[in-house]
């Protein structure tokens, strides 16, 4: 990818506050955004294979939506947490592992996507994202969802395809949790909670591809009231 191909870019981000680039083979961050960090508001850097992202990328106090997806990115930088107008962080298809706990910093942060990474444990510290909409985990290698997840604001958490066979009963508290997608786990009918049927907020649960029948839901006590849940919001949205 030739810098003047970037360049181009760089002249057209100046009038529009979007960077789009993707599919181009870059090995790294290019340097050059750093003369936009007063404008940038969009950056798409989508299937490269970008290792590292710099620290300057706290620069860029403007931004509401980093799209990284399919890139090679092990681990992010401290300074990811000064984005305070970061709405949109799209990081599905890398290699993380873990979290900086600065990614709690992100108060204006309505969407998390890390679908397709390497993550064993649930990421923490998610519970101080107040507008925090959704939290995307699917395709990763996490095996249990544990209390602290009872912090969290969001309003759909997808945990499709990971290999989870304990979820905490406390995933019932999530105050605005609706939408909670556990397909294709390692759940026994047994682990999960009944609470999530008779007192909490989640009108979709969605659990098909795991060790029972999903119509053996049914046999769950609370299961009724679930089904309410479910009903009233299908009609909402009819």
């Amino acid at each position: 990818m030739g810098n003047s191909a970037i360049k181009a870019h760089l002249e057209n981000s100046q009038k529009t506050g979007i960077f789009q680039l993707t599919g181009k083979g870059l090995p790294e961050f290019p340097e050059e955004l750093q003369r936009l960090t007063g404008n940038l508001r969009t950056v798409d850097l989508s299937s490269n294979k970008i290792e590292v992202l710099p620290p300057n990328i706290g620069n860029f106090l403007q931004m509401k939506s980093l799209t990284l997806n399919c890139n090679k990115l092990t681990s992010l930088p401290d300074e990811i947490g000064k984005l305070k107008k970061l709405e949109t962080l799209a990081l599905n298809g890398n290699q993380l592992t873990v979290l900086p706990c600065t990614v709690g910093q992100l108060k204006a942060l309505r969407t998390l996507s890390l679908s397709g990474n390497k993550f064993r444990d649930f990421p923490a510290g998610l519970g101080s994202l107040r507008h925090l909409d959704v939290l995307d985990l699917s395709r990763n290698h996490i095996r249990a969802v544990p209390a602290e997840v009872a912090a969290l604001q969001a309003i759909e958490i997808n945990l499709n395809q990971n290999q989870i066979s304990v979820v905490s009963a406390e995933v019932s508290t999530c105050q605005r949790l609706k939408v909670l997608r556990l397909e294709e786990n390692c759940l026994e009918l047994t682990s999960i909670p009944v609470s999530i049927l008779t007192s909490s907020q989640v009108s979709l649960l969605s659990v098909e591809g795991n060790l029972f029948e999903v119509k053996n839901l049914r046999d769950l006590e609370g299961y009724d009231k679930y089904m309410e849940r479910f009903t009233a919001t299908k009609k909402k949205f009819a």
